[in-house]
C-alpha cells in the first residue's frame, strides 16, 4: 500500500512539473503589443460588425498596442484556396515584415524592429473563407482541409523564425450556425445560387470540426520543436457554441435575444427588382446588441466585444477559460 501510494506521488510530481515546464503561456503584464492575422473577422479597415472590431476592443481592454494586418476575404494562400483578397502569406505577412523591418531567415533570428520579441503577443484567426463557399465547401482543386491547416500551421514557423515567440491561434467557429450556412438559408449577398442547405450546413460543420482537429494535432507536434516559443490556443469554436446555446450570458441588447437572425439581414432574388441590394432588414441601435451575428456570415459586435473581452485576459496574462497553452 505504502508503495502505491508513493508511485501515486512521484506521478502527481512528475504531472505538476510537467505543467510548470508547459503551458504557462505568457506572465501578467508581459505583453505590450498584439499583432493580429486573418480575415473579415480581425479587420479593422473594413469593418464586419457595422461597428468597432475585436482587436481595437481587445487592445483597449489590455492596454497594450495594435499592430492590425488582417484584411477582408484573406485565406491562408491564395496558391491554395484563391480569392481575390489579400491572403496571409501572399500579403499579410510581407506586409508585416515591411512595417518592423524583419525578415524570416533559417540562419537565426531577424531584429523585430520596434517589436520586442518577449513584449508582443500573435494571433491568428482564419479559415472561414478557406473552408467557406467558393472554396473547400463548393469544391477545390488546388488544395485538401490538410493543406489549408498545414499553411495555417507554417504561421506560426516563419514568425518564430523572424524573432516572434508569443503565439495565440483562434480556431474557427461552428460556421454551420451562421445564417449563410444554417439548414435554413435563404439566397444571400454571400451567395444567391441555389444549393441544399442541409447539406451545406452538414458538410460545413464536418469542414471546420476536422480542421480544428487537425490545427490543434498540428501545433501540438510544433510546440515542443520551437524552443522558447509560447503556443495557446483560443478555442472560438467552444466560445461561439456557447453563445449560440447561452445567449442571456452574452447578448445584452433590447430587442428580443437572437442567435437565427442577424442585425443586417437580406434577402436576395434575382427575380425581383430589389436584387441589386436584397430585401434588407436591420436592427437599429441598442437592438442590434441583441444578435449573435452581423449579417449573413459575420459576428456582431457584440459577440467581438466578448471575443475581445476573452482575448484580453489571455493578453494579460490571466487565466481564461477558452485558451489551452501548449508551451
Amino acid at each position: 500500500m505504502l508503495q502505491t501510494h508513493n508511485i501515486l506521488r512521484l506521478s502527481l510530481a512528475f504531472v505538476a512539473a510537467a505543467g510548470s515546464a508547459f503551458g504557462l503561456g505568457v506572465r501578467p503584464g508581459q505583453i505590450k503589443n498584439l499583432v493580429t492575422f486573418g480575415d473579415s473577422y480581425t479587420d479593422t479597415v473594413v469593418i464586419s460588425n457595422g461597428g468597432t472590431q475585436w482587436p481595437v476592443y481587445a487592445s483597449g481592454f489590455a492596454h497594450v498596442n495594435l499592430f492590425p494586418f488582417a484584411r477582408s476575404g484573406a485565406t491562408c494562400s491564395n496558391n491554395l484556396t484563391f480569392r481575390p483578397f489579400p491572403s496571409l502569406f501572399e500579403s499579410q505577412l510581407p506586409a508585416y515584415f515591411n512595417a518592423t523591418r524583419t525578415s524570416p531567415t533559417p540562419k537565426g533570428p531577424a531584429k523585430q524592429g520596434t517589436l520586442k520579441p518577449d513584449q508582443t503577443i500573435y494571433t491568428l484567426w482564419l479559415g472561414t473563407n478557406d473552408v467557406g463557399s467558393n472554396a473547400l465547401l463548393t469544391g477545390s482543386d488546388k488544395a485538401s482541409l490538410v493543406d489549408v491547416t498545414e499553411c495555417m500551421i507554417n504561421w506560426v514557423k516563419v514568425l518564430f523564425s523572424s524573432g516572434a515567440r508569443n503565439f495565440l491561434f483562434q480556431n474557427m467557429i461552428p460556421l454551420e450556425t451562421v445564417p449563410l450556412y444554417a439548414p435554413t438559408s435563404y439566397p444571400a449577398r454571400y451567395w444567391t445560387a441555389q444549393r441544399n442547405t442541409t447539406e451545406w450546413s452538414v458538410f460545413m460543420k464536418e469542414l471546420v470540426l476536422s480542421g480544428n482537429s487537425l490545427t490543434k494535432l498540428m501545433l501540438q507536434a510544433l510546440a515542443p520543436t520551437l524552443p522558447g516559443a509560447h503556443i495557446g490556443i483560443f478555442d472560438s469554436h467552444s466560445l461561439f457554441a456557447d453563445m449560440f446555446a447561452h445567449p442571456a450570458l452574452y447578448l445584452n441588447g433590447t430587442a428580443p435575444l437572437n442567435v437565427t437572425g442577424a442585425v443586417q439581414a437580406c434577402v436576395f432574388d434575382l427575380n425581383e427588382s430589389t436584387s441589386d441590394t436584397g430585401r434588407c432588414t436591420i436592427a437599429k441601435g441598442t437592438d442590434r446588441d441583441s444578435f449573435l451575428w452581423f449579417d449573413e456570415l459575420h459576428p456582431s459586435e457584440q459577440a467581438d466585444r466578448i471575443v475581445a473581452r476573452e482575448i484580453a485576459q489571455v493578453i494579460e496574462g490571466k487565466a481564461n477559460k477558452w485558451t489551452s497553452w501548449l508551451s
